[in-house]
């Protein structure tokens, strides 16, 4: 009795055929997604690359234009570093003294603060959008957020101590008062009443007074002198520091309510 061989059947043939396409459109498909996931990989190397440094990069607070490199007589040129209502808050240090600028949250009843600029340790989906959507390009204040929290109610802007301190709002002085450290004096806290909103105080510490300083003294914003930055970080440890290349002195500004309200 002869064997007959196995014969394919034109169903058997077009069912080879469809496993064939189906194993063809299995290896395409894990292609692309190797293909997506180098690219991913890439984007994030160009990313970190393109980025990297960005958010500590010491002295690139603010651009300081044409001012000179000597730091503590100068005054600022008016450069507005944050709002409040319609309240703005100009650099009260010259733009060559700046180390960094950082904000921080605060539970005293501060009003919370809008930054101008961009921020500089912002992660890294928000730099990447900021980078597609072009915005803060042609920003020239860098700001950290500082203390692990996204509050704003205080202003830090950094600057060595000795260094000529200058109103940031113009108005009048309504209050000066010692700051007590460790049970000893440590510079002071100068609480202004600005003239653009009257119903709120603008307090700047981390000073020495100017001795020509005196309650009821008009100040105009970017030239009346306060007074000098004390070394604040002798006695405490500064956020700042993480992002300058000193010890991250600094003067602190807050905006209150009303007086009722100071601390």
């Amino acid at each position: 009795m002869r064997y007959l061989g196995h014969m394919a059947t034109p169903r058997s043939r077009q069912a080879a055929r469809l496993r064939a396409r189906q194993r063809r459109a299995q290896l395409r498909a894990r292609r692309i997604v190797l293909l997506a996931v180098v690219g991913v990989l890439v984007a994030v190397t160009l990313a970190l690359t393109a980025f990297g440094g960005e958010s500590s990069k010491p002295g690139a607070a603010i651009d300081p234009g044409s001012q000179p490199a000597a730091l503590g007589s100068t005054r600022p040129e008016p450069k507005n570093l944050a709002t409040v209502g319609n309240l703005q808050l100009q650099l009260p240090v010259s733009a060559s003294a700046v180390s960094a600028i950082g904000y921080h949250g605060a539970s005293d009843g501060a009003l919370a603060l809008n930054p101008v600029g961009r921020q500089g340790n912002e992660g890294l989906l928000a730099r990447l959008w900021r980078r597609i959507a072009g915005a803060g390009r042609n920003t020239t204040v860098v700001w950290f957020q500082l203390g692990g929290d996204n509050g704003t109610e205080v202003l830090d802007v950094g600057a060595p101590a000795g260094t000529d301190v200058y109103a940031p709002v113009e108005g009048s002085v309504v209050s000066i008062s010692t700051i007590t450290i460790n049970g000893k004096p440590f510079g002071s806290r100068i609480d202004l009443r600005p003239t653009a909103a009257p119903s709120t105080t603008v307090s700047i510490s981390n000073v020495r007074p100017d001795p020509a300083l005196a309650v009821g003294s008009p100040v105009m914003a970017s030239v009346s002198k306060l007074g000098r930055a004390v070394h604040i970080a002798k006695v405490e440890e500064q956020a700042l520091a993480a992002h300058t290349t000193d010890d991250g002195n600094n003067i602190a500004i807050s905006v209150y309510p009303s007086t009722s309200l100071l601390p």
